[in-house]
């Protein structure tokens, strides 16, 4: 074993192991708090949700880990254990080499993947979801969206990862920019074109008919100067129990969307603060702040794949024999993973942070007492556990704790 493989072995083994530390102490620390509900919760939430709270948690969580070593077990075996230049080669005896081999190989490691993961996410929304009462789905459903969602990834990501393989060939040493420049007008076309034609196929959406949350939406987007295309309610109890609310588009597209789960969970007053919320993150630019880092963070990984695509210390020490820009595409997404799980809890402190400032947003806008009170029903209702690990919650958590969200708040 090179070099390289033995580094990568160990950051899969260290990674692993950490991922799978994490989840027993989240596991262990919520069973410990399963029998009282935290003061702060105590006049608002029975212990029986409590108690449904953790189970649901810790039922996510046994299933996390289950996938976590799965995990692990696929990337060793498509490297190490020699999958991947298995499904090269026979690629390379179905098609021609370049582009179209780059495809069919890029398809089968798909599909292989798309069937490995698929029990997980049956179990969970037919075992976990369905126990706890929050899954809706049926059957065919399941299998139609999965259906919609393989041709929707061969109509829009074949012929991406077609200009990004005839890029990596033909647009010489610097073919990284180019590459990002493409991904990065990709991803603005998705977010114009989702609204209109991609989310309608997966969801009904209706105009906003309820007079009294429509008057008080009005009025909040005018006090916050923010203009939308529409206000409108999708179907979410079709397929889940669980409520929200999201922005979709942008610029004079933008368009609110409220589950109709969310709607029938929650008072005028409620929704409005959840709105106000959700409209903070727009004011202060969060969403643009994100995308920003997204797009300077896939430059930068474009970047060393530019410079490992060239080494042959990167294939052998994966267990290629082989090197194309196909395979170093594909190796490059496994390796990238493990050797940024560090950075995690990087990301999930800078979204608590902006989490915490769209909840300031929302009480200069609208009610803190409001917010609090949606908060506090939208824990309940979702079975969100109140007594998370806090170092499983600082790595992963993209929302603040719900005791110390809900602290900050009524101290406002």
């Amino acid at each position: 074993m090179t070099t390289f493989g033995i580094v990568f072995l160990a950051a899969v083994a260290l990674t692993t192991a950490t991922r799978l530390w994490l989840e027993w102490r989240h596991l262990k620390h919520v069973m410990a708090c399963r029998e009282s509900v935290p003061a702060e919760f105590s006049e608002r939430i029975t212990l029986s949700a409590h108690q449904k709270a953790a189970d649901y948690t810790c039922a996510k969580t046994r299933l996390r880990m289950v996938s976590i070593a799965v995990d692990a077990a696929i990337v060793l075996t498509l490297t190490f254990g020699g999958l991947l230049q298995l499904l090269h080669n026979i690629s390379a005896a179905w098609t021609a080499q370049g582009i179209v081999g780059g495809l069919l190989l890029i398809t089968l490691l798909m599909v292989l993947l798309t069937v490995i993961e698929t029990p997980f996410n049956y179990y969970r929304a037919f075992t976990i979801e369905e126990r706890f009462g929050f899954n809706r789905m049926t059957r065919a459903l399941f299998f139609a969206d999965m259906a919609k969602s393989a041709l929707l990834a061969a109509l829009f990501g074949l012929p991406l990862a077609a200009v990004v393989l005839w890029l990596m060939e033909r647009a010489g040493a610097y073919w990284w920019i180019h590459v990002w420049i493409i991904w990065v007008v990709f991803n603005m076309i998705v977010l114009m074109i989702y609204p209109t034609w991609i989310a309608p196929l997966f969801n009904k959406f209706s105009p906003m008919q309820d007079p009294e949350i429509r008057d008080r939406v009005e009025q909040l987007l005018a006090r916050c100067g923010f203009k939308v295309k529409g206000l409108v309610v999708m179907d979410g109890s079709r397929r889940s129990a669980h409520g929200n609310a999201y922005f979709t588009g942008f610029g004079a597209a933008k368009r609110i969307v409220f589950f109709d789960t969310l709607l029938a969970a929650l008072d005028p007053p409620e929704v409005e603060a959840v709105l106000a919320h959700e409209l903070g993150h727009f004011k202060l630019r969060h969403v643009l702040k994100r995308m920003i880092w997204l797009f300077l963070t896939s430059l930068a990984f474009l970047a060393v794949l530019g410079y490992v695509i060239q080494e042959a210390w990167f294939y052998s020490g994966l267990n290629v024999s082989t090197p194309s820009t196909a395979l170093a595409l594909i190796l490059f997404f496994i390796v990238v993973p493990y050797f940024s799980f560090a950075l995690q809890p990087l990301a999930a402190m800078y979204s608590r942070k902006h989490e915490f400032e769209a909840d300031q947003y929302a009480i200069e806008k609208a009610s803190a007492r409001d917010l609090v009170a949606a908060l506090v029903k939208l824990y309940k209702d979702n079975a969100s556990t109140l007594t998370p690990d806090p170092l499983h919650s600082a790595f992963y958590d993209s929302h603040p704790p719900a005791v110390a969200r809900i602290a900050r708040l009524q101290k406002a």
